[in-house]
């Protein structure tokens, strides 16, 4: 079993390319994680690290090790996860990698998975950018559909996502509607930064009469990477809000938020999860895909 702790400890320094945090993940000091790493090598006989003052980087041979034992490892993980059959109660644990405003969607589901299944431990990441999740050791991945890679299982939890673009009623008050997206460069729109390349999110909408695609470069004074942020500036009156409906129903419900181009929507494929082939028998991923499905 320390065998195991190792290699464990080894694809964590991998993945985070730091013993520092790797430490955090695996919740003991560096110096143990150092001290592990350097038996590790020692007992193969091979460099699986480079080491700076700033960073560790992963040796040729540290390269072919995390491609071979990532898999056996996931596979190690299934097998102990199935023995929860057997005891009437499922075990182990999931890393999700999802967007922000999939956890917002889907919220209700998580709460009610972690209530119904006390045994299980979720860690949840939430990230903008598509990532390869077996690359960086995600088990389960939540994106919308069309974006999810081909050779994925992929199984849909959710409606069509529509997007609306909304605005205070003071903002309204103050600067009017447009009428179209062609118009949205004469007001403050917030803009989305992405974090793959640096740039802004692109508005896109469905012309009410043919169905043609209209994209709107964003750009204005405002721009940030995180949804709420921008939702506090539109509540504020600072500008137009290009956000997914269901993060703003209930301010317009309220009035705090006004829709604007209400007939111009954009609608997406739903939220899909989606986790590689080889984990498909597995309990605790069944019991969580069913989960993410119910009404």
């Amino acid at each position: 079993m320390d065998n195991l702790n190792d290699l464990r400890f080894f694809l964590c320094v991998a993945e985070q390319q730091s013993f520092t945090r790797a430490a955090a993940q695996l919740g003991v000091s560096p110096s143990a994680v150092s001290h592990t790493m350097k038996n590790l090598e020692q007992r193969l006989g091979v460099k699986l690290l480079h080491r700076t003052t700033r960073s560790v980087s992963l040796s040729q041979a540290g390269e072919r090790l995390v491609q071979e034992i990532t898999p056996l490892m996931s596979q190690i993980q299934q097998s102990l996860n199935s023995l929860g059959e057997y005891s009437g109660q499922l075990k182990g644990q999931l890393r999700i990698n999802a967007t922000e405003s999939a956890y917002m969607y889907l919220w209700d589901k998580f709460q009610r998975f972690m209530h119904q299944n006390p045994e299980v431990q979720l860690e949840l990441t939430a990230d903008i950018r598509m990532v390869d999740i077996v690359a960086e050791r995600f088990d389960i991945g939540i994106r919308l559909g069309d974006g999810i890679a081909k050779d994925m299982i992929a199984v849909r939890v959710g409606p069509d996502m529509q997007m609306a673009v909304v605005a205070s009623p003071d903002y309204v008050e103050r600067h009017g509607m447009p009428q179209t997206p062609h118009e949205l460069h004469q007001y403050q729109m917030l803009s989305l930064r992405l974090p793959t390349y640096g740039g802004l999110l692109t508005w896109e909408f469905l012309h009410p009469e043919d169905g043609t695609l209209v994209k709107i470069q964003s750009r204005g004074r405002f721009a940030s990477n995180s949804v709420p942020i921008l939702k506090k500036a539109a509540l504020g009156g600072l500008g137009l809000q290009w956000v997914p409906l269901y993060h703003v129903e209930a301010e317009l419900q309220q009035g705090s938020l006004v829709e604007v181009l209400p007939n111009w929507r954009m609608r997406y494929p739903g939220f899909h999860v989606y986790y590689p082939n080889r984990r498909a028998n597995d309990a605790l991923f069944t019991a969580f895909v069913a989960a993410m499905k119910e009404t």
